[in-house]
């Protein structure tokens, strides 16, 4: 029986005039991430992209996996296809659904006639169907509130399919067709959410990691790379900008005040991450702040911190709490990575007594102590880069 997946459209149907721009970009999306997997003919009809495998090498099962994950599909199933008829929707589905149904005590029958040129109306295919499948699998019962099962017919211009319920899909809106961000990435289990949180919004991400060897190591690198790899699943391609701060930190702690010492090195990376986000295209920075958590994401830490860029920073964990954030981060499957014990840069020189009300004129005296931008200049001349995709 041919098999096609049918991806379900959530906020995109709602674009108006520019929903067909949305629409490309969710189509490109796809075939990107199919590509390796076979030839498949990919269309959009009646707010449902069709991915139909043009032969038999196609892998569907990675397929379907992988169209999970991609943002712009709020919900996603495996349909058979049969002709436009009673004789042989009621045929295929029983075919196509057997080991479902089998497994099922209860059931129902929900019908969908887009193409109203069919001679019979929704609950009349609904009625036919469910006696047919009651004869054919004996066991099952009627449940129109509770079922086992959904069998779903839905009647469209080109066939009819036939599927049993469908799955959420990732939601959001397609990767690209929000612009380009700029994420600032560690190890730990914000950053990887936060970055997931802004490709479901549609930026396409572009990520720049702080690392501080000999007192990071490469394993630590590593980590950053296995996370962005997780988060790529959803977000497409994503660049790595890895840029080393040594010599910046190691002046932060001999020179600047230590209770400021965390939040002055947290102006350094926006200023350095606004310089990679410039080069790069990108209109905003993404940090995995919550308002709170720890002395430097204070409301006081915060101002002082975005008050060294003229780049908006985006914060889209800032009001969640650490469940929320463990959750999603399972979710996406970030978790295991993110609590293996490599450090980051964000973790060492850590102040014992970290000053949680800073001033902005605080703060500015305690960075002339050190020659700050040479230090900074010097870090991004060698910067170095890399691209990562889940496949």
């Amino acid at each position: 029986m041919k098999e096609v997946l049918l991806l379900k459209l959530g906020e995109i149907a709602l674009k108006g005039l520019n929903r067909k721009t949305f629409e490309d970009v969710l189509i490109k999306n796809i075939k990107r991430r199919l590509r390796d997997l076979g030839e498949f003919s990919i269309s959009s009809r009646q707010s449902t992209i069709y991915v139909e495998p043009l032969d038999g090498s196609a892998d569907m099962d990675l397929a379907e996996e992988r169209c999970a994950k991609i943002f712009g599909v709020v919900s996603y199933t495996r349909a058979g296809e049969a002709e436009k008829t009673l004789d042989s929707i009621r045929e295929k589905a029983g075919e196509y659904l057997r080991d479902v149904l089998e497994e099922a005590a209860t059931f129902k029958v929900e019908a969908k006639r887009s193409d109203k040129k069919f001679p019979h109306k929704s609950p009349e295919i609904a009625m036919e169907l469910g006696a047919y499948l009651l004869e054919r699998f004996p066991h099952l019962r009627v449940d129109v509130h509770r079922p086992d099962v959904t069998v779903w017919v839905e009647v469209r211009e080109s066939a009819a399919f036939v599927h049993a319920d469908a799955r959420p899909g990732a939601g959001g809106i397609p990767v690209g067709s929000g612009g380009r961000g700029l994420v600032l990435i560690s190890g730990g289990l914000d950053s990887p959410v936060a970055a997931w949180s802004m490709a479901k919004r549609g930026l396409e991400l572009t990520a720049v990691h702080f690392a501080s060897p000999p007192y990071t190591s490469e394993l630590a690198h590593d980590k950053v790379v296995r996370l962005l790899e997780k988060v790529s699943q959803y977000a497409g391609r994503i660049k790595l900008v890895t840029v080393e701060l040594t010599h910046l930190q190691e002046a932060i702690r001999d020179y600047c005040p230590e209770e400021l010492g965390t939040v002055i090195l947290r102006r350094y990376m926006l200023r350095a991450a606004q310089r990679v986000a410039q080069d790069e295209g990108c209109l905003c920075l993404i940090t995995g702040e919550s308002l709170g958590q720890v002395a430097s994401q204070t409301l006081q830490a915060i101002a002082c911190t975005d008050a060294a860029v003229h780049m908006p920073v985006f914060r889209p964990l800032i009001g969640t709490d650490k469940a929320e954030i463990v959750k999603t981060a399972r979710r996406i499957d970030t978790f295991d990575t993110s609590i293996e014990p490599y450090e980051d840069c964000c973790t060492i020189f850590t102040p014992k007594h970290p000053r949680t009300k800073p001033t902005l004129e605080m703060v500015e005296r305690g960075e002339a102590a050190i020659d700050g931008e040479a230090l900074l200049e010097e870090a991004l001349r060698t910067a170095s880069a890399q691209h990562i995709r889940a496949y």
